[in-house]
């Protein structure tokens, strides 16, 4: 907070746009107000009163304190001022309400309860199943680092998930819109981004984009005018008359089988993936539950329960589905309909048509970096130009008075 106050968002950490009535961009104003806000919850921490606190951003030349002033300068001081109060009001009541980190252990409760949170939210489509994925890898980072803030490269998050780094980049562009995610900085030459893993302060399943559709824009001043109507999408499968959903995932199943070759795009994917996180969560499941529990639909659902099946990794009791006793580690089991079990997560990936995916990634990850090195190091040595030596001559010799002449002197001295 004292960076935010003395050098202003630098880094853009606190940017996001939203919509006014009518459908007027107020990016600006809301960036204004989030950044306020933030100094303020410092100040509260603290200890500052509200009049030192308004004192600093109006009398003081910090970049935070510019929204403040130009508001001021518009429209007068006591207004100024007011804006002020409210935006430290809110801060001190926001603390006071929330449960503060005291050490660790409170923030591996929190850590807990979010993923917890994660576990139990929806995920349907690739694009879903690619965010489970980002948050499964910052949650294992953000465990070992003991914090919130964390810093990961996109292509060092890429191979953690199993996927491309421009579908890692996209995944990360959701999660910032979404408010899951912050961005602290743009990392330097030898170390990747700094990211802060937020956790909203609701509780239940998350409100992400890929569960909302957006209706049309309201006409200016018509009945719908105001701000954007979001409706839900609810889950197919046994949902609750209260709204919950029925997904509930193991994410620690998760992030240690997403990065293996046998889940890659055109192996059993992130579908299959949840299908075995929701089993070892929860055994024995018919296959509606499995669709709910995993947020996957019915067909994706058949087709890759049949997938594993054949792999002898699920196994089929009546209408429940059981894992093999060593499915999580990708040997099968011999059934009616696995007469050849797989042998390891290897042999399922080369089954599959998959096998060396993860190798090539990091190869390519790793030709990259290799070749980023290799201009920098090229343009260091690079010989820089000298620079012109400017003129001792004073401005005032180096200006020759117009000398006077005739017109045929003028010829004379005149090429052709």
């Amino acid at each position: 907070m004292y960076q935010l106050l003395v050098d202003g968002d630098r880094h853009g950490a606190y940017t996001g746009a939203s919509l006014q009535r009518g459908g007027h961009n107020s990016a600006a104003s809301d960036h204004a107000w989030a950044v306020t806000r933030a100094v303020a919850a410092g100040a509260v921490q603290a200890g500052w009163s509200r009049a030192a606190f308004v004192q600093v951003l109006l009398d003081g030349p910090y970049p935070a304190g510019r929204p403040a002033r130009a508001l001021q300068h518009r429209r007068g001081y006591d207004h100024a001022v007011a804006w002020l109060h409210r935006a430290f009001d809110g801060a001190q009541q926001y603390i006071r309400t929330s449960d503060p980190l005291l050490g660790r252990q409170d923030f591996h409760a929190a850590l807990a309860a979010l993923r917890i949170r994660i576990e139990r939210t929806p995920w349907p489509g690739t694009a879903a199943k690619t965010d489970l994925r980002n948050l499964t890898a910052r949650l294992d980072i953000c465990t070992r680092s003991g914090g919130w803030d964390h810093t990961v490269s996109e292509r060092d998050l890429a191979e953690r998930m199993g996927c491309a780094r421009t579908t890692t980049h996209r995944s990360n562009q959701r999660l910032l819109r979404s408010r899951l995610l912050r961005q602290l900085d743009h990392g330097t030459p030898t170390q990747g981004a700094r990211w802060m893993l937020l956790a909203p302060t609701s509780t239940g399943p998350l409100t992400l984009s890929h569960h909302a559709s957006t209706p049309q824009r309201p006409q200016a001043g018509g009945a719908m005018s105001g701000p954007t109507t979001r409706h839900r999408h609810h889950n197919h499968g046994n949902s609750s008359s209260d709204g919950d959903s029925d997904a509930d995932l193991d994410t620690h199943t998760a992030a240690r089988l997403m990065g293996l070759d046998a889940f890659a795009h055109h192996g059993l994917s992130s579908s299959g993936l949840a299908i075995l996180a929701a089993l070892a969560e929860r055994d024995g499941q018919t296959l509606t539950e499995v669709q709910a529990s995993a947020s996957i639909s019915r067909a994706t659902a058949y087709r890759q329960l049949t997938t594993l099946t054949h792999l002898g990794l699920v196994q089929r009791e009546g209408e429940l589905l059981h894992l093999a006793p060593a499915a999580l580690d990708g040997t099968g089991q011999r059934g009616p309909s696995c007469e050849q079990p797989a042998a390891g997560w290897t042999d399922v990936a080369k089954r599959l048509g998959v096998h060396g995916t993860a190798h090539r990634r990091r190869r390519h990850h790793h030709a990259e970096r290799a070749r980023w090195h290799s201009q920098q190091a090229r343009l260091t040595d690079r010989p820089r130009r000298t620079p012109p030596v400017p003129s001792r001559t004073p401005p005032s010799e180096a200006i020759q008075p117009h000398r006077q002449g005739t017109y045929e002197t003028f010829l004379h001295r005149t090429p052709g």
